[in-house]
Parts: structure tokens; sequence; C-alpha cells
């Protein structure tokens, strides 16, 4: 999806800095996957934490100095929405001996919006049984409401004043299908299930007293170097010619976003006086993906190919000798790659995607609009 000269032009000063402004949110609640988690993963496998390449070097070599548990080399989009707000960094919901009053994040690496008992009963063998869902991560913040306010009445006051996010669903849901050998179009099927507890989660954030809630889409399923790597022979669907993405996972994101956008348009419909922030992460990865330059990646290699990682070619992934292992290099400049580690995205993207949702045209509204 390309954008008119004027909404480009806009996009790329609204990047060139991030924004620092003073607003009224006083906390903030995070939900999501690897996207999103600011450490949980890492303590939920605290006991086998050898075993978790996520927590060794060079995760985090860009901004923090060391890993923390965040899935990149730097900051996420929610530590950059965090910083535009005034807010400290989210700590993850499991550490211990920690604050929450000014905010939790409940995100999971490897998150799904279904749960677990979906995955087991259709045997879905890729499916991983400590999977953290969306409902899990619903239980945890109920779990932590009693800390925070006291009352029905104090924790609406107190959630009013809080930005609730949404963080990306739907990725690992369709890759356990997928990975289970599921065709596109059954896994696709799904899309209602998975956006039904999107949109109920949601909901369930605005019955608490939530008066902002950001709801982050899919990005491009077949943009993705770990998807590209492996898939581009399964699914049959081909490659799209601007980007060189797969064409039938992509449209497995398309038709969620697209189904997502209309629950979320009816539940704001629902609740007048709430903000429902649909935030696009899809429109800006494609946006890399075909004109890697403007945006400051390599045109390369920036858009398409793992900066860490082993393998080689185009995609530069190898799932055997993945970012993190002993002996497996790393891009010389981060930041001029869109892909991280195969997945996820590095700093540089993050904030570029930060700011389209702060300010626009990634999402709808911006988060800092008075609209």
């Amino acid at each position: 999806m390309k954008h008119s000269i004027f909404s480009l032009q806009c996009f790329l000063l609204l990047s060139s800095f991030s924004f620092s402004v003073q607003t009224d949110y006083t906390s903030i609640f995070s939900l999501g996957d690897s996207y999103t988690d600011t450490g949980n993963i890492a303590i939920i496998w605290s006991a086998p934490a050898s075993d978790l390449l996520v927590t060794k070097p060079p995760y985090g070599m860009t901004f923090f100095g060391h890993p923390t548990g965040r899935i990149s080399d730097g900051r996420l989009v929610i530590d950059f929405i965090a910083e535009a707000l005034g807010l400290p960094f989210l700590p993850p919901s499991q550490a211990a001996n920690q604050s929450f009053l000014q905010g939790a994040n409940f995100a999971v690496a490897g998150g799904t919006a279904l749960d677990r008992t979906f995955f087991l009963k259709n045997g879905d063998q890729f499916f991983v049984s400590y999977n953290v869902s969306l409902s899990d991560q619903l239980g945890w913040f109920d779990a932590m409401k009693p800390t925070l306010c006291n009352s029905n009445q104090a924790c609406e006051e107190y959630f009013a004043k809080a930005l609730f996010f949404v963080g990306e669903f739907g990725w690992n849901d369709y890759r356990f299908m997928l990975l289970s050998g599921r065709r596109v179009d059954e896994i696709r099927s799904h899309t209602p299930q998975v956006v039904k507890m999107i949109s109920t989660a949601t909901e369930k954030l605005i019955k608490e007293g939530g008066k902002t809630v950001v709801v982050s889409g899919m990005p491009p399923f077949g943009c993705t170097p770990a998807n590209l790597a492996f898939l581009a022979n399964q699914t049959g669907g081909g490659v799209e010619p601007e980007t060189g993405c797969l064409k039938d996972l992509n449209l497995i994101s398309k038709d969620h976003n697209a189904q997502l956008r209309r629950a979320l348009m009816q539940l704001s419909g629902r609740y007048p006086g709430v903000r429902v922030i649909y935030a696009d992460l899809y429109t800006p990865i494609i946006n890399f993906a075909l004109t890697p330059k403007r945006y400051g990646f390599n045109g390369t290699d920036g858009a398409l190919r793992s900066c860490c990682g082993t393998g080689g070619g185009r995609y530069n992934f190898n799932a055997s000798a993945a970012c993190g292992t002993p002996g497996v290099s790393t891009c010389a400049n981060p930041s001029a790659y869109v892909n991280w580690d195969g997945v996820h995205l590095t700093e540089a993207a993050n904030h570029y995607i930060a700011d389209g949702w702060l300010k626009g045209p990634y999402a709808h509204p911006p988060i800092l609009s008075t609209v």
C-alpha cells in the first residue's frame, strides 16, 4: 500500500525525532506477544534461561548494551511510546519487588489470542505448551488490580487516566497452524475467532474504566526472513513482485487486519467517549520493503534480510543457528535493517513505527491527537 507524497513527507518528518510531549496519561498497561514483551519470557524461563537465546548477546546491543528480555537490538515500539508520554519503560508484570503504579507489561513472547485448548484440541504439533495466551495475560491483570486500586470507583478513576495497549496478536496463532501443515484457506477460516478474542479483550479493558485503548494489527506475515526462508515453497501463492514478500501469507495479515478494524469500529460505536485506536503494523513494514532507502534502510539488504543470523543468501536466516547462538554474526549497522533476527524488528524500525502511531499516519486516530 502506498501513501500519497504528502503523507510520506509528513511521516519522514515525524520519524526524524522522538516525541516527548507531556500528556495526561499516568500509566500504561500492555498485553501482547514478542513484539511487545519487555522481559516476561526471560523471567518465565528463568530456570532454563541458558537455553533462551534472547537472554544472550547481541540482543539489546544498540540501546541497553546488554540483553533485557526484549527480542530486538534495542527498544520496542512500546518503549518509544512510554518515552513519548513521559513515563518509564514498562516493567514486565512477572518481575519481583516492582511497583506497577505507572504501568505494567503483561506481554509474553509466543503469546496467542486463542487459548491453548484450541491448539491442543486441533493437534497443532508445533504449538508451545507453555504458551501464555491473551486470556492468561488478562488473568494476570485481574490479579494485579488490588495492588493498584482498592474499590470499583477508585479503579475506574485510575484506569481512566491509563493508556491501554493491546499489542500484536495473531502472528503466533497463524504460525502454529501453518507449521502444523494447515492450508492458508483453512487458517483464514479461524480469523474470526482470533479477532473475536482481541475484540473481547479490548472491551474488557474499556469496562475496567479504560478511556484509551490502542490495538495493534498484524505485520505482513509474508515479509519476515524466517517465513521467506522456510515457507516460500509451502503455500504456493507466489511472491509479490513489488515487495518480494509471500502473497498468500500477506493475505492472512490483510484479512486479519480488515476484520479487526471492523470489530474495533463497532466497539467505538458502543462506547462513546472512549478512544479505540487501531495501530497499523502492516503498512509501515510494507513501505519499508517497497522503498527502504526512503526510510534510511539499506536498499539491497535492509528490508528482507536479518541483521543477526546465519545462512547468507537474500534472507540470512537459519533456524538451527539463530541470533544469540555462539558464533552467529551481527550486521555492522543494525539501524540500516528492518529485521533483527528473522522475525522481530530492529530498534530503528520500531522507532519509525512508534512515531507513526503517536502522531500519524499509521494509527487511526493517532495516539497524541486530541480528536
